[in-house]
């Protein structure tokens, strides 16, 4: 399964609203600047184009596409490019915004971009998304660069697009530019260890947190809700280091084994089953898959979809230790209780964000013309993993706030610091 950076979650409502709740609320612990606020809180570069694109039908179409710098204080933006039809302007500038505080709080050298164009990909053949794709890339030509703005996959996107985006931009300047987008095919200067990189960062989150709640993993139960590529790596790699998977879930529904399910069983049932768990017999199938979540387990990984932790069921979580592998899967009034109840969470912020490490790790190997064996890779993504747990929860401690808080503390307060240092006008 192809490695995607997550993205956070759509509000209905207001995307860019919904992110600001949880700035101001760190800005306010920091005692931010009217200056510094409002420089962090609006983005550097909106950019909207239209897109016509010759169909296969003859005709054409004009689609909307979007790019937005969020900053570009800590060095080049970083942030995928999704294709759907729901993209919009707000939308997007949450979603960059979001990426420069996720960047941040894992100490890498980048600001947060986000880019998407309003289309529908499932109903477009493969010659339509390349020729958008590449029109995409030409009218962003200014925009995206090594040194600039640096685009990934995201929701219809995928290493595929990412070969045309290289392609388009390489021609355009006479040269092939590798760094340009992460997220590439191997043979194109892909990085290693990419695929697994989001659930390798819920396990080095995961054990960081045991550590510090003195949970033994050699005697810990997990449930994992969600088994696509995050669900399904952070299950595995925890298995591997003494956690007892007792229960898995996918669309299909919730997997329940006390005894421990067998996660490489599982995968392999699952590759060879359409890509589900539907009738996997290393488990009983629990009656209503929500149950997953309110199973009298040590951790619980939900890296499914958002909001599935809520005001409702929250009273039943039973997990000494929540690790968000989804984006957004704890609601803000749920949340709240949770900190009541004792229960650390590891926010989505830091817990999966082992994925745009290696996107990382992937345009520094670009840089260089050098190929990383996986073993480096995997070496220095669980130090900087590490290294970012240890700073959020010495902020937790210090400013006496939650995980999901401290974690916002920390990106803010790095970049606005790097603002102080560089000055504005």
């Amino acid at each position: 399964m192809a490695y995607i950076e997550p993205a956070p979650i759509k509000d209905s409502e207001n995307p860019l609203e919904s992110m600001m709740e949880r700035f101001n609320l760190a800005a306010e612990k920091l005692g931010l600047s009217d200056e510094v606020y409002n420089v962090l809180k609006n983005p550097a570069k909106q950019v909207i184009v239209s897109l016509p694109i010759t169909m296969d039908n003859g005709k054409i179409q004009v689609f909307e596409g979007i790019r937005v710098i969020h900053s570009n204080i800590l060095g080049p933006a970083k942030g995928g490019i999704r294709f759907a039809p729901d993209v919009h302007l707000d939308e997007v500038k949450a979603l960059a915004a979001w990426m420069t505080w996720k960047c941040a709080v894992v100490d890498i050298p980048y600001g947060g971009g986000k880019g998407g164009v309003k289309c529908n990909p499932r109903e477009m053949s493969k010659g339509e998304i390349e020729r958008l794709m590449r029109a995409y890339t030409l009218a962003m030509i200014d925009v995206f660069g090594p040194d600039k703005d640096i685009p990934a996959p995201d929701m219809g996107t995928g290493p595929r697009e990412m070969a045309w985006l290289m392609d388009e931009y390489s021609k355009a300047h006479g040269m092939t530019v590798n760094a340009v987008v992460t997220g590439k095919p191997l043979v194109l200067g892909g990085s290693l260890g990419r695929t697994e990189a989001t659930g390798r960062g819920v396990m080095v989150s995961a054990l960081a947190a045991m550590q510090k709640l003195k949970i033994n993993p050699f005697q810990a139960t997990c449930a994992v809700q969600g088994f696509g590529n995050v669900g399904s790596w952070a299950s595995l790699l925890l298995e591997e280091r003494g956690l007892k998977i007792v229960a898995i879930s996918d669309i299909s529904g919730a997997y329940h084994n006390t005894n421990g399910i067998n996660i490489q069983e599982a995968i392999d049932y699952r590759d060879g089953n359409n890509g589900t768990l539907e009738g996997f017999k290393g488990a009983e199938k629990l009656a209503d898959a929500m149950e997953i979540l309110e199973l009298d387990v040590d951790v619980l990984v939900p890296a499914a979809v958002e909001d599935v932790i809520t005001i409702h069921n929250v009273d039943r979580i039973k997990a000494k230790l929540i690790v968000e592998g989804a984006n957004g899967p704890t609601s803000a009034k749920a949340d709240a209780i949770i900190n009541e109840k004792g229960i650390m969470a590891v926010p989505d912020i830091l817990a999966n964000a082992g994925g745009v490490t290696v996107s990382y790790f992937e345009w520094v190997q670009n840089r260089l013309g050098y190929k990383w064996t996986a073993e480096r890779v995997n070496r220095r993504s669980d130090r900087i993993m590490k290294d970012a747990f240890d700073h959020v929860y010495e902020a937790s401690i210090k400013y006496d706030v939650p995980m999901r808080i401290a974690a916002y503390i920390v990106a803010i307060d790095k970049v606005a610091k790097t603002y102080t240092y560089r000055g504005g006008f």
